[in-house]
């Protein structure tokens, strides 16, 4: 699989973020925001000690398919109990996972050894 699927996986669950946002209209939590790109970047840094191991369990569609199917259930339950916190901090996830792709992407093309290995 690799780094499309994610890319487009996680496409999928920013439009769901995208259309809660414009069905509920809450206003934006950067702080919210600001704490779901940090816990990726602390998630991707800790997967980077062992990445054969965090790929041979994330290329299970079984898992990929659990993992869009839980969180599409918690923008959902989130866009109810508390949308601007949970819509904002998914929002800020996703869109640093997808800089964190693109930045692997451009490395892997290019040559240049992953700095966070």
């Amino acid at each position: 699989m690799g780094v499309r699927i994610d890319a487009a996986l996680a496409l999928l669950v920013l439009i769901a973020v995208g259309t809660a946002f414009v069905i509920v209209e809450p206003g934006v939590s950067w702080v919210a925001a600001s704490i779901g790109g940090l816990g990726t970047l602390v998630f991707e840094l800790v997967a980077a000690r062992d990445p054969e191991t965090v790929r041979r369990y994330w290329d299970q569609p079984v898992v990929q398919g659990l993992t869009v199917a839980v969180t599409l259930a918690g923008i959902a339950i989130g866009a109810v109990v508390a949308p601007s916190s949970v819509l904002s901090f998914v929002f800020g996830a996703l869109v640093t996972y997808l800089v964190v792709l693109l930045v692997v992407q451009r490395d892997a093309k290019t040559g240049v050894r992953s700095r966070m290995k």
